[in-house]
């Protein structure tokens, strides 16, 4: 008995040396649990704080946003309001200058961008003529762009009104090399005359640009074919400009012209005209080569004078001079004023202008192409000149300094092929198209 109470006692040792070895690894398991509680805990207030920051920082930019949408309401508001305004100085500046007993015959708007200084000598030279008849030609400045320099000169006239073209979408050009600035430009005419046509309803606009003088009779000169532009449906648009119209060219002030090649640089149409351009209007480079485009103008003719009412001193500009030596500064621009209202201009209707044309033609001597300058020189009276293609009419312009140039098939100034110009004047050279004579009814000439 004594023998096993002894071997108990022996085991009990063992088993405390369990015990108290379960009770450290009890002890050392709850002191890891406890510093990963602190840690969780700690990364808890952490994440807590986190959010916290972010919550503040959320509610932060939505008071900017609230802010910004508040800011942008009033901006709305404002250029809602100069809008309005904007709308009610036209309407005041138009109450000016239209005299509500007279039927404007045309509004007058002179296309502007960055030139304050051509503007300025634009604007002297159309009011030197347009202020005695103001009520009939209702006198606009309509700005691309921004320049403040060209917007403060606008605006203190008070004989005009101010338009203001703002075009922010970019220009995409068709081919590497072009220049910007003529889609920028064919934007503008757009506007401009959508703006006169539609928003202030003229039933006629005549356009210049910021580098023209006009003439003395310019606004007698339009006025008259004003009422042939109404009467034959056959002239699209009339114009104060003849490409041929150097010095050494011209002769006679009272001789007008129809021609197959629109001239533009100063020129009126009527809004029937521009009903049937505005939705078509190219968007891209050269709107005037796209006016000379057979399949824009659709035969119709164009009237233009032997001496030019405009005169372009626009040396510096988009074009950057192109041509400006030879063909621009030579201009001669009327000097004479004309009567146009005792002139019977019948003679230039379709029904008429053929055979009037065609009159003028016969009796000129025809001679050959060959040195038909110096040929000219030693003939008196009008003489014409056959070329067969546009090489051969090319050779022949050089030869007396005339333009060469060509747009889808007609050279300019031409009527039916025929170009008409003077040389050693008064002496008329008509330099005739292969198929000319036939156009015109001319046999065995």
């Amino acid at each position: 008995m004594a023998k096993l109470s002894c071997d108990f006692r022996y085991l009990l040792i063992p088993a405390a040396f369990v015990f108290i070895y379960i009770q450290m690894r009890l002890f050392t398991t709850q002191s890891e649990y406890a510093d990963r509680m602190a840690e969780a805990v700690d990364a808890e207030h952490h994440c807590t704080s986190q959010m916290r920051l972010l919550i503040d920082q959320i509610s932060m930019q939505q008071e900017q946003i609230v802010a910004l949408e508040e800011g942008k309401k009033r901006k709305d508001q404002e250029c809602a309001q100069l809008k309005t305004l904007v709308n009610d100085l036209e309407k005041k500046a138009l109450q000016r200058v239209i005299d509500k007993t007279q039927v404007p015959v045309a509004a007058v708007v002179i296309m502007a961008c960055n030139r304050a200084d051509y503007l300025e000598r634009t604007v002297a030279s159309v009011l030197k003529y347009q202020s005695s008849v103001a009520s009939k030609y209702p006198l606009f400045v309509s700005q691309d762009g921004s320049d403040p320099r060209v917007k403060t000169k606008a605006l203190s006239y008070k004989e005009l009104t101010y338009m203001q073209h703002i075009d922010y979408d970019p220009v995409h050009t068709d081919r590497p090399g072009e220049l910007i600035a003529y889609y920028k430009i064919a934007r503008h005419y757009k506007w401009a005359l959508d703006e006169l046509f539609y928003k202030h309803n003229f039933d006629r606009v005549i356009i210049l640009e910021d580098d023209m003088e006009i003439a003395p009779d310019f606004f007698d000169y339009f006025e008259a074919a004003a009422a042939l532009l109404d009467k034959d449906k056959s002239i699209m648009a009339v114009s104060s400009w003849n490409d041929n119209g150097q010095k050494q060219f011209v002769y006679d002030p009272y001789a007008l012209y129809r021609s197959d090649f629109f001239p533009g640089l100063g020129w009126m149409l009527t809004r029937s005209v521009w009903n049937e351009l505005s939705p078509k209007w190219p968007k891209f480079t050269y709107w005037d080569d796209w006016l000379r485009l057979k399949q824009n103008h659709k035969g119709r003719q164009f009237l233009r004078p032997e001496v030019c009412r405009t005169y372009n001193f626009g040396e510096h500009g988009s074009s950057m001079g192109q041509f400006f030596e030879k063909y621009l500064a030579p201009i001669k621009m009327n000097d004479v004023k004309v009567d146009w209202k005792s002139q019977d201009l019948s003679y230039l209707t379709e029904d008429k202008y053929a055979q009037y044309f065609a009159d003028i033609l016969k009796m000129a001597k025809p001679i050959p192409g060959t040195d038909p300058a110096l040929m000219a020189s030693n003939i008196e009276g009008d003489i014409r000149i056959q070329y067969r293609d546009q090489s051969d009419f090319e050779y022949i312009a050089q030869q007396f300094g005339v333009f060469e140039e060509w747009k889808d098939g007609v050279p300019r100034t031409a009527y039916k092929g025929v170009v008409v110009f003077r040389y050693h004047p008064p002496r008329r050279v008509f330099l005739v198209g292969p198929d000319s004579l036939q156009q015109l009814g001319i046999e065995n000439a």
